[in-house]
């Protein structure tokens, strides 16, 4: 029997998620996401939660991005929907604090989960980037209002245009992540930072938590229908097509 491609561990009022497909870097496809929400339906009638820890399965990536093949073939009508969008908000919206913890690479898609969570630990060999407008399209999951939120405007737009990768320690210091620590104390360090956060009253954190969302400007509103708005025209380009082609069949080359 199969292993799930989404594993839910819990361990008092804390619930760790690890996205499971460490053979395809948890690449986030239809699937994944659908199972996520599936998730997500339990935790938003569990009052119990305290906090959850987000995390991808094995060492080479969180998330490595959205899985370019069925990205390939998605057309304005997919990219209408917000499929990854709307996880992501619901992610932020959860009434408990989330944690990513962040092995290898979280890029596009992936780096959009970590940033729809509330904090960030990352290994010391990680790499974070939005490298979508070298792929013809854009970041479309939140990274156009989210990072601005995070790091400043003027480091999400270097970012974004320039599609650049970073590594932990850049991470850390434009304040991309919260903590920097060895690849394999990654999980710990995010435990320990969860069980800080279940030690104080529930109820503050959860109302401290609905204040950040009210006051912190993290309901996206025009942002949201800007990106899948600019991604509806993206996915129908036939520059997004070669762009993605030549994508696939270099990493078809390198096996």
């Amino acid at each position: 029997m199969s292993e799930p491609i989404l594993k839910l561990q819990r361990d008092g009022a804390l619930v760790t998620i690890t996205l499971n497909r460490p053979e395809r870097r948890n690449a986030l496809d239809k699937e994944m996401v659908d199972a996520f929400h599936h998730v997500l339906d339990a935790a938003w009638e569990d009052d119990s939660i305290g906090a959850a820890i987000i995390t991808g399965a094995g060492d080479q990536a969180f998330v490595s991005g959205a899985d370019i093949a069925e990205l390939k073939e998605r057309r304005r009508r997919e990219a209408l929907q917000s499929i990854n969008s709307r996880l992501f908000q619901r992610i932020e919206d959860l009434p408990f604090p989330t944690i990513a913890a962040i092995r290898g690479f979280a890029l596009g898609g992936g780096c959009e989960l970590a940033l729809a969570c509330d904090l960030r630990v990352a290994g010391e060999g990680a790499r974070l980037g939005q490298p979508e407008v070298g792929l013809g399209i854009i970041p479309g999951a939140g990274a156009t209002y989210r990072l601005p939120r995070i790091v400043g405007l003027a480091r999400a737009r270097e970012m974004i245009f320039t599609a650049r990768i970073i590594d932990a320690r850049e991470a850390l210091a434009i304040g991309l992540v919260n903590q920097v620590v060895p690849d394999s104390e990654v999980l710990p360090a995010a435990n320990s930072l969860a069980q800080s956060i279940l030690r104080q009253d529930p109820l503050a954190v959860r109302l401290a938590k609905m204040a950040f969302r009210i006051d912190g400007g993290s309901r996206p509103g025009a942002g949201f229908l800007a990106e899948a708005l600019a991604q509806g025209i993206l996915f129908d380009s036939d520059e997004k097509t070669r762009r993605m082609t030549e994508f696939l069949e270099k990493r078809t080359r390198k096996k």
